[in-house]
């Protein structure tokens, strides 16, 4: 993962690392109940803390909303050792919190980056960037619905997402995740 092409999203994703429904009131709170969706921490209390330290020196510095409703919250660099691959946490808060984002909008969309290298650290937060600047991405992943019901074999969450006019379309955990190539193709 060396430059914006090779970054693969849909690779970074996975079921247990995303919410559709944020409940946190605030900044603070929303970076804790971030950082609680990545499983690689579960068991590790302090790795949480170094990385919510590391998130909140990060938005001391300058907030890491972008404007839009979206939030990219990202330590200041690799967090080297507290992950062995690079992974995303999508989170979703649907009434919004303030967040002191570039456009003044309360953020809705998150998307926690955590990496264990800078070129990869680097490589995801500017490929997600530049797929969160289309609106018909950002629309879908506003107005997408879950569905709790486990499946069987395997107890992951089957998801939905409105489209538009046509009601709801069914989309598979995987087709989920991939929205976010499938809206925006490869550079």
């Amino acid at each position: 993962m060396t430059n914006v092409n090779s970054v693969v999203l849909s690779d970074l994703l996975a079921s247990e690392r995303i919410s559709l429904d944020l409940q946190a009131s605030d900044r603070e709170a929303v970076l804790a109940e971030l950082v609680a969706l990545a499983p690689q921490l579960a068991h590790d209390p302090e790795a949480k803390q170094t990385l919510l330290r590391a998130l909140h020196e990060r938005e001391q510095l300058h907030s890491t909303g972008i404007g839009d409703q979206i939030a990219l919250p990202h330590a200041r660099n690799a967090l080297v050792g507290l992950v062995a691959q690079p992974l995303i946490v999508f989170g979703r808060h649907n009434a919004g919190i303030p967040y002191e984002s570039v456009d003044g909008l309360p953020a809705k969309l998150f998307f926690l980056v955590i990496a264990p290298t800078v070129t990869q650290h680097l490589a995801i937060l500017a490929r997600l960037t530049r797929v969160l600047h289309d609106p018909k991405l950002r629309r879908g992943l506003l107005a997408a619905t879950a569905d709790y019901q486990s499946r069987t074999g395997g107890g992951s969450r089957a998801l939905t997402r409105r489209s538009g006019c046509d009601g709801k379309t069914s989309l598979a955990e995987g087709a989920f995740r991939d929205e976010l190539l499938v809206q925006c193709p490869p550079l």
